[in-house]
């Protein structure tokens, strides 16, 4: 079965705010591409958690998730907290020179420049808040959720977890509906407050795969152990790179629309040495190094969901006061204590050929005559999925068995 489109991918994440035994600020539109503030921290602060992922899940591990929208739900919680509850969460995502003002207009910038859908691409990042019965946060928390993360704010009973989902699913998109399910169906009826993140992207790939080329090939997940995928192949002009100081492949796959699949392939036996060095910095190199080259791609068809608790990573990367008794939430409500329970991030990714509709559109690319560098990705290969407007990552991850449910 072939959907229409050639990638899919999903992460929700949640956060959950218990009971614990302002000042408004002026939009300025001054800076246009405001955005970008948070392109930098926000790359630094997506390489952090995959270091902490990996190390805890290790090798072995498919690893995926929504770097973009872990950091979105963190400022969510960080217009609400006050003093080191907050300096933990704006020095762990990076945003130690900018004021909780300066980061709101940013991601205000931000939904409003990824809310322009391009044609044949969706891209759905959506922020919800549910506050118990009975609970009134301060009328400022909300308003500033509204305004700057377009979140929409939820009356709900934890204690009826269906009606809590069904709550949620009237204003977010279907294909996050069951994601939202598996989330909500496990809260605790005594919760104060619950902050939902999702980030949901499907593109269709600008050059298609041919689904009569896929063939069944073997990916090599360890030494000893090998898989069997469906190994799709194109054979056309990528933007390329070969770093061999660096023991690394860079493919790009541009979909239509804004956005890119970044994939950083390690020679064998080196996945490990390219994790301990990657960070922002060599993803910038490799993008600016791509060049057009000839190249015969064997990609595999897969879907990878992958799901993590990160109160522990988040704790490592310095986020403590949060889940504390001494945690200062002030700004969400005045009257009564409130601390960060559990964060659960859940994430999938599905890639496929693009499916029926360009299936029978046949391309025919003119190759200058040079041979073409093949590149199989039969081992263990990291994924990035970037959009372009806003310089953000999307989603990143390892894939490191593409059978693995």
């Amino acid at each position: 079965m072939h959907s229409i489109f050639a990638s899919s991918a999903l992460a929700a994440l949640l956060l959950a705010v218990a009971l614990a035994d302002h000042h408004h600020h002026h939009h300025n539109h001054g800076d246009e591409m405001n955005c970008h503030k948070l392109s930098s921290p926000n790359a630094d602060f997506a390489f952090a958690l995959y270091k902490s992922l990996n190390a805890k899940d290790g090798a072995g591990k498919n690893i995926f998730y929504s770097p973009l929208g872990i950091a979105t739900a963190l400022s969510m919680l960080s217009v609400g907290a006050r003093e080191d509850t907050h300096s933990q969460l704006f020095s762990s995502l990076g945003y130690s020179s900018l004021n909780q003002a300066q980061v709101n207009d940013a991601y205000e910038h931000l939904f409003h420049m990824l809310g322009h859908s391009q044609e044949n691409q969706q891209l759905d990042v959506g922020n919800s808040v549910l506050v118990r019965t009975g609970f009134n946060p301060l009328e400022a928390y909300m308003n500033d959720i509204k305004k700057y993360y377009s979140g929409e704010t939820f009356n709900v009973d934890f204690a009826k977890p269906d009606e809590a989902a069904a709550k949620i699913n009237t204003h977010i998109a279907s294909k996050t509906q069951d994601k939202i399910k598996d989330l909500v169906k496990n809260l605790d009826p005594e919760m104060a407050m619950v902050l939902i993140n999702y980030v949901y992207f499907r593109g269709q790939w600008e050059k298609p795969f041919d689904g009569n080329l896929t063939k069944k090939g073997e990916f090599q997940v360890d030494e000893s152990t090998t898989v069997q995928v469906d190994m799709m192949k194109k054979t056309g002009r990528f933007d390329y790179y070969q770093d061999h100081a660096n023991h690394t492949t860079v493919i790009f796959l541009p979909y239509k629309g804004n956005t890119s699949m970044m994939i950083v392939l390690p020679d064998e036996g080196k996945m490990k040495e390219v994790e301990s060095v990657v960070n922002k910095d060599y993803i910038r190199h490799w993008h600016d190094s791509l060049f057009k080259h000839n190249v015969n791609l064997l990609m595999p068809k897969f879907s990878v969901s992958a799901d993590a608790s990160l109160d522990e990573t988040l704790k490592e990367m310095g986020i403590t006061a949060a889940f504390g008794e001494k945690a200062d939430f002030s700004g969400m409500s005045e009257e009564i204590k409130l601390k960060v329970s559990k964060v659960n991030h859940k994430a999938v990714l599905s890639v496929d050929e693009t499916g029926t509709e360009a299936a029978s559109a046949t391309t025919i690319e003119i190759m200058p005559m040079s041979m073409p560098e093949n590149v199989e990705l039969n081992r263990p290969f990291m994924v990035f999925i970037m959009e372009h407007s806003t310089r953000s990552i999307l989603f990143m991850g390892k894939i490191n068995n593409p059978t693995a449910v």
